[in-house]
């Protein structure tokens, strides 16, 4: 049985060693092309996938886009009876998906049709929702729009980033596409339709979707704070100096002026109540727990405070 596994970033690292260590034939492995890094974007460095097909001595294919006609036809020369996608970063075309016979897997870190596209971990968070899931389903040219094989469900906790639940979906990700693979190959799998009523879409998150906005209530500030962990980090500015909250947590308090920083009025968290300071929001106050300079290293609020003599009643976003 010969797979070809398509797929770029940490993600997808541990779908396809499942995919070796359950003894799969995975002929070749195809991610994104190496790509400039670091601060300068000096530093060439090969996708996370294409690192661990190195380590388990899988030969590697980098187009720059699989819509290239010299793509199609490595990939049909290959003849793999299925391929399986895991957040590989481009839309598949007809062409493409036409090559297997048993069909193109995806893996994909929501319970479909909810948050289809490329940012459905963040969703979630964004939306407060309290679980989301994995889905196995067989690729059409839509975007992420074909019939599902299994899912799985997840329960978001109330200190999971985009980094932290995407760690779980990963491995449970994994997991499932372990169990649902073979069963397809089986026949014993009858793919089912997505909802179209029930279907939400995600964009692409951006370096701009991290800028704070205070006037938006507290419980919103902190889903973004968590939804930009570890990227691209919830920020603001004080005194024109960039900042960054890593953690933090939503509490009651006195309407006031957007982005003031106040005294903490008592514990804040139930498990840690680790805040040294609030700030104020258009509904409720923000208590903050981690947060980082530019430039400098990520430290908690209370060690932040001693840093900066005077900082309650400065303003954020300032």
């Amino acid at each position: 049985m010969s797979i070809v596994f398509v797929g770029t970033p940490d993600f997808a690292v541990p779908s396809l060693r499942r995919l070796v260590a359950d003894g799969f034939e995975v002929s070749t492995v195809i991610t994104q092309p190496d790509r400039p890094t670091g601060r300068h974007r000096h530093r060439v460095t090969p996708s996370p996938v294409k690192v661990t097909a190195g380590e388990l001595g899988l030969p590697v294919f980098q187009p720059e886009s699989l819509r290239e006609p010299a793509a199609v036809e490595e990939i049909r020369r290959l003849g793999p009876e299925v391929m399986v996608v895991v957040a590989y970063g481009q839309i598949l075309r007809q062409a493409v998906l036409n090559i297997p016979p048993r069909g193109v897997i995806n893996v994909h870190a929501s319970l479909l049709p909810a948050y289809r596209g490329a940012s459905p971990v963040a969703a979630a968070i964004l939306a407060g929702d309290e679980e989301t899931g994995v889905s196995i389903m067989l690729m059409d040219e839509g975007m992420d729009t074909g019939p599902v094989l299994s899912q799985r469900r997840e329960t978001i906790s109330q200190e999971d980033t985009t980094g932290s639940l995407s760690e779980r979906l990963s491995q449970m990700g994994a997991d499932l596409l372990g169990d649902t693979l073979p069963r397809w190959l089986g026949g014993e799998i009858t793919p089912q339709p997505q909802d179209e009523s029930r279907s939400t879409v995600t964009r692409l998150t951006r370096k701009e979707d991290g800028e704070i906005d205070w006037r938006l209530p507290a419980v919103e500030i902190w889903r973004r704070v968590r939804a930009c962990n570890p990227w691209p980090g919830a920020h603001t500015s004080l005194a024109s100096e960039r900042v960054t909250i890593w953690r933090a947590w939503p509490m009651e308090g006195d309407a006031g002026q957007h982005g003031m920083i106040v005294a903490v009025p008592g514990s804040v968290h139930p498990e840690t109540g680790a805040a040294a300071f609030a700030v104020q929001t258009g509904n409720g106050l923000l208590a903050v727990r981690e947060l980082q300079r530019a430039g400098r290293k990520t430290v908690g609020a209370a060690e932040f405070l001693r840093g900066a003599p005077g900082l309650i009643g400065k303003q954020f976003g300032k």
